[in-house]
């Protein structure tokens, strides 16, 4: 018989109801949102592949920055961790502070505490909001990866134009947060042709992945800046 889950936490968000940390046994968690579950820890593919794909190209970087979007449990940050140099930086936007609390509480096992890593630096606020100030500075605040690991990823009725994170323009301004060659990776639920033609509008080389085999698995879209 499957252990009861036991509520380790909850917060009242400002508009979209009660999200909820919950565990059984040791390792296994879930982050709901209302009825709805976000997260769990032992279902970690496709937040490993997002963060393996999205820093791949940065393995030998002296010194990349590199901006996540969303903290989650912190599984898609410590797999871009695995990856980088002692030199990197990582800034890590979350708009939830709890969050943060539980990644270097009860969530710090499953990551070796990687929120705690000394490359990291955790913003609490929108990230878009951080993508927007990237791409107005100079190139000394771009980014070598931008990694997108929210819980609603782009999909058919996204606002093909005025979307903030999907939409034309927000692709435009990520484009130019990036430095050339960088790479914008983005989870998904599922296949979005919309998000694919926007992201080769912006003139991104475009990549779509499923992570694993067998089963549902969610997706992973990669774009890459081209030279200019």
């Amino acid at each position: 018989m499957a252990l009861p889950w036991k509520v380790v936490d909850q917060f009242m968000t400002q508009e979209e109801g009660v999200l909820e940390l919950r565990q059984r046994g040791k390792r296994d968690f879930i982050i709901t949102l209302g009825t709805q579950v976000l997260m769990n820890s032992m279902a970690q593919r496709s937040e490993i592949a997002l963060g393996t794909l999205g820093a791949r190209s940065l393995k030998n970087h002296p010194a990349p920055r590199v901006l996540v979007g969303g903290l989650g449990m912190g599984i898609t940050l410590r797999a871009v961790l695995d990856l980088l140099v002692d030199k990197a930086e990582v800034v890590v936007w979350e708009l939830n502070p709890r969050i943060c609390q539980w990644c270097q509480g009860p969530l710090s096992d499953l990551t070796n505490d990687a929120v705690s890593d000394p490359r990291v630096h955790v913003e609490i606020g929108d990230v878009v909001q951080g993508i927007r100030t990237a791409s107005q500075g100079d190139s000394k605040g771009h980014f070598d990866a931008i990694i997108l690991d929210l819980y609603r990823g782009p999909h058919s009725r996204t606002d093909k134009r005025d979307d903030p994170l999907y939409g034309s323009r927000a692709i435009m301004r990520a484009h130019k947060a990036l430095n050339p060659k960088g790479t914008l990776a983005v989870w998904g639920e599922d296949h979005d042709e919309g998000f694919m033609k926007r992201l080769v509008q912006a003139e991104f080389l475009v990549e779509f992945k499923r992570p694993g085999k067998g089963g549902y698995s969610h997706a992973v879209f990669l774009a890459t800046k081209k030279m200019t």
